[in-house]
């Protein structure tokens, strides 16, 4: 198991990414805190892979307290943090309100930030690693989604800055971005097109160069290595999981 007796918290792990994050490293052997904004999501996952849960919103320091806390208090420390949890706020500059901005990097950024500084002085005395949870949408222009792109585009500097900071630590940090992952988002996403699922897949798999799009358990996969010691001398990077999305 390559995390047997690891501790790993993972944030927006209701459903989706976060869910198989969360199922894929309890059968590689990782103590699990949960987070999600839902407490509901958050306890179908749990049921799955076990551990504790810790509902909230990851833009609230006392949420992030909260975790790095309960982390602590039934294992002891903390080895590994995932960064998934994300708002999915999507609108061109001319559309967005300031509250759309606002929401958007409280939860991408600024959220993520919060959890980051609450478990990192518990990581600094053995080493670990953090993965933050970015996107393609960080990498390339998509129409309509200035907001989102903006937030995860910041994501990806922030975890090169933690991983310049953090080296003398031990503490690895690197990004893994998703490209089309089929997910509650993208269900969301095709109920606002007003597309059927069939439809959707049509226009998103060709712009892939494997011709599909991907599951949630193929991005845990990924976020699994880069956690684990198999990435002992991996920083600051940036994980395509996008089926060669961006280069097609």
């Amino acid at each position: 198991m390559r995390l047997r007796d690891k501790v790993a918290i993972v944030t927006g792990a209701g459903a989706g990414i976060g869910e198989a994050i969360a199922v894929r490293f309890a059968e590689e052997g990782a103590r699990l805190v949960l987070n999600d904004l839902r407490e509901d999501g958050g306890r179908r996952t749990q049921e799955k892979s076990g551990g504790v849960l810790v509902a909230g919103d990851i833009a609230s320091e006392e949420t992030a307290r909260r975790l790095a806390a309960a982390a602590i208090e039934h294992y002891g420390t903390i080895d590994i943090l995932v960064n998934n949890a994300a708002d999915f706020t999507q609108k061109s500059v001319e559309k967005a309100e300031l509250a759309d901005w606002q929401k958007v990097l409280n939860v991408n950024v600024i959220g993520t930030a919060l959890v980051s500084k609450n478990s990192i002085p518990h990581m600094k005395a053995r080493g670990g690693s953090i993965v933050n949870i970015a996107s393609m949408s960080a990498i390339i222009a998509q129409h309509d989604f200035a907001t989102y792109n903006a937030s995860k585009g910041a994501l990806l500097t922030m975890t090169r800055c933690m991983a310049l900071d953090l080296a003398p630590h031990n503490i690895r940090v690197n990004s893994v971005c998703p490209g089309c992952i089929v997910t509650s988002a993208s269900h969301r996403e095709i109920a606002r097109l007003g597309l059927t699922f069939e439809e959707w897949c049509g226009r998103v798999a060709p712009k892939h160069m494997l011709n599909r799009t991907g599951e949630p358990r193929e991005v845990a996969n990924a976020v699994l290595f880069l956690a684990s010691d198999e990435a002992s001398f991996i920083t600051a990077a940036e994980l395509m999981v996008d089926g060669g999305y961006i280069h097609w």
